[in-house]
């Protein structure tokens, strides 16, 4: 009779990677772009190079931040949804112990980066962190706890305006509010899939909510999204390579609205919107930079 393989654990190296998502570097970009949507445009496609390494660190060590807190609530949740079962706390990869304290390191991190901050910046990260930290409990308690996760996301526009130009003006709400709905879209799109394990649970998602209404409503949120940049577009006098940009994502979200609709559409389908916004998003940088580039 054969001997089964010896499971070897995971070391513990690799559960930290995981539990803070570094192995998913998709979530982790689609933090950054809006943040370098915002530096890019408020220091008009020449940030400074300390502030870009400020912003790009930072935002990897608060979404690290977000997504330890998010487990630590979720710990007793997790296990049950296919998705998230084998996340590090939930397969008891490790300790809450560890995981508080790397929370805390994390937060310490970002904390340090402040220093290189103006006194606007500075207060509106410490007004992220309760919002941050809070995000998952709204899931037991608030029917659309995407615009809770949204309105944490437009802290990554206000901040790196603020730090550049010390102020928070008509363009830098246009870009929050454009930011904040293309967050409820894609969002909404990522927990279609855990509809069912919500329910059974009882906890609330944008895609619960709207339910069979939920690709209209993701349509809607990207119109929004596209509107909101147009009329930026228009404010900040940005150039043709910015207008192209817009139009690809406008024709992809129209496209991933009309997908979204049909009739029992393939579960890929989900995470392939998921990881075209990330893209998308890129796709926009470019033409922000390349209108103050080619002028």
């Amino acid at each position: 009779m054969e001997t089964p393989p010896v499971t070897r654990p995971e070391p513990i190296w690799k559960a930290v990677f995981r539990l803070m998502r570094w192995d998913k570097p998709t979530g982790r970009l689609i933090l950054i772009v809006p943040a370098l949507w915002s530096l890019f445009l408020a220091a008009q496609g020449k940030p400074p190079i300390g502030l870009l390494v400020v912003v790009v660190v930072g935002s990897l060590v608060t979404s690290a931040a977000g997504c330890i807190v998010n487990d630590l609530w979720d710990r007793d949740i997790d296990p049950q949804v296919k998705r998230t079962r084998n996340r590090p706390l939930a397969s008891k990869a490790l300790s809450v112990r560890i995981a508080i304290a790397l929370a805390l390191v994390a937060f310490l991190c970002a904390y340090g980066l402040t220093f290189y901050l103006n006194r606007l910046s500075f207060w509106l990260c410490v007004a992220a962190v309760p919002v941050i930290v809070l995000y998952p409990l709204a899931k037991r308690v608030f029917p659309v706890p995407q615009l809770v996760l949204a309105i944490a996301w437009g802290f990554a526009v206000l901040i790196p305006w603020a730090a550049v130009s010390g102020t928070l003006e008509l363009s830098t709400w246009l870009l929050w509010g454009a930011v904040v709905l293309w967050t409820l879209g894609f969002d909404t799109v990522y927990a279609i899939p855990d509809r069912e394990f919500d329910a059974r649970l009882g906890v609330n998602s944008s895609a619960r909510f709207f339910g069979q209404r939920t690709p209209l409503a993701v349509t809607a949120f990207f119109l929004g999204t596209a509107v909101l940049l147009v009329i930026l577009g228009v404010v900040m006098s940005l150039g043709l390579p910015y207008w192209i940009a817009v139009a690809i994502a406008i024709v992809l979200w129209g496209r991933e609205g009309y997908l979204l609709g049909l009739y029992n559409p393939p579960p890929s389908l989900y995470g392939r919107i998921f990881r075209q916004n990330v893209l998308l998003g890129f796709i926009l940088l470019a033409g922000m930079n390349l209108s103050f580039w080619i002028s």
